[in-house]
């Protein structure tokens, strides 16, 4: 069986491990973005040394839908095309190019939160529960049939670095049987039930906009679902950015006469802020723009102080 590999993240690299190791298929070659344009993905892979490995030819492409890519897919003609860690939109020229279909992983519990930034949308609505998902990739959004699924739970703590880790532990066991099934025509796509159907919108930096009079489960929850592999959870001080990367909510029971949003506490490892709810965020990890320690009873704003 021959195959064509689309991506440029780490659970690209996982399908590029999976394929070359797999004796039942043939990867022809593994189209990704030039390393430079790397920074469209918060969480790029370079996979030079992979594709060599593999011995496969790696195809730098900037667009899956323009003419050389589609070339390049032509000149393979592939059975299959695993569109796997690569957010543009497959146009009809591209879904063309494979005999027998395109193939896509989302790491959400499909038909449930369909679309992007579905690792920190998780978190952010609290899901106690998540899953992996391959599936067949058709003309709707996440919407295809569904060739296998891996269902997990989610901690109290969970973080958008651990709950990556987490899909692409998944992906890596859940990948070789379905390609087995693929090649021996055992598959038995499950198509999805519309009536669950869930969607998740883009979600851009500016999205993480720390809003200090929000309660500090909620401000805890965005620092965790923002952070590492993507950009972080940020605040304002005297016109520059502190990103968060790590937190907990902490009692303030002597802190009554304190403004929402002021550090109350402070040592040379960290600092805590009073939220909206009178509970402290313990900002124990951050790093900015300016040196040095923060002020002892500093006010940290949103975006409305950085003019």
């Amino acid at each position: 069986m021959k195959a064509i590999l689309v991506g440029a993240v780490e659970s690209t690299k996982i399908a590029l491990q999976s394929l070359a190791a797999s004796p039942a298929w043939d990867l022809a070659a593994v189209l990704t973005l030039p390393l430079d344009l790397a920074g469209r993905h918060s969480d790029f892979v370079d996979l030079t040394d992979d594709a060599r490995d593999a011995g496969t030819r790696l195809v730098p492409v900037a667009n899956s839908n323009s003419d050389d890519a589609i070339a390049a897919i032509a000149e393979h003609a592939p059975d299959y095309i695993f569109v796997i860690g690569w957010s543009q939109i497959c146009g009809p020229r591209f879904m063309a190019s494979a005999g027998k279909g395109l193939i896509g992983f989302h790491p959400a519990p499909l038909p449930r939160l369909r679309g992007r930034g579905v690792i920190p949308w998780t978190i952010l609505l609290d899901e106690p529960i998540s899953a992996s998902t391959l599936f067949l990739i058709d003309e709707g959004v996440d919407s295809g049939p569904v060739l296998g699924q891996r269902y997990f739970h989610l901690a109290p703590d969970e973080s958008a670095a651990s709950l990556y880790e987490k899909h692409m532990t998944m992906l890596g066991e859940m990948l070789p049987p379905v390609l087995d099934d693929l090649a021996s025509g055992r598959a038995r796509p499950m198509a999805q039930d519309e009536r669950y159907a869930t969607y998740a919108t883009r979600r851009r930096p500016d999205d993480a906009c720390i809003d200090w009079s929000d309660p500090a489960q909620d401000i805890w929850r965005m620092v965790r679902a923002c952070g590492d592999p993507y950009p972080g959870a940020w605040t304002i001080l005297n016109g520059k950015r502190v990103v968060v990367e790590a937190a907990q909510p902490v009692a303030l029971p002597h802190f009554r006469a304190a403004i929402t949003g002021q550090i109350v506490e402070r040592s040379e490892t960290q600092f805590t802020v009073k939220c909206g709810d009178g509970v402290g965020l313990l900002v124990s990890q951050w790093r900015c723009e300016r040196g040095g320690a923060l002020p002892v009873h500093a006010i940290l704003g949103g975006q409305e102080m950085a003019a």
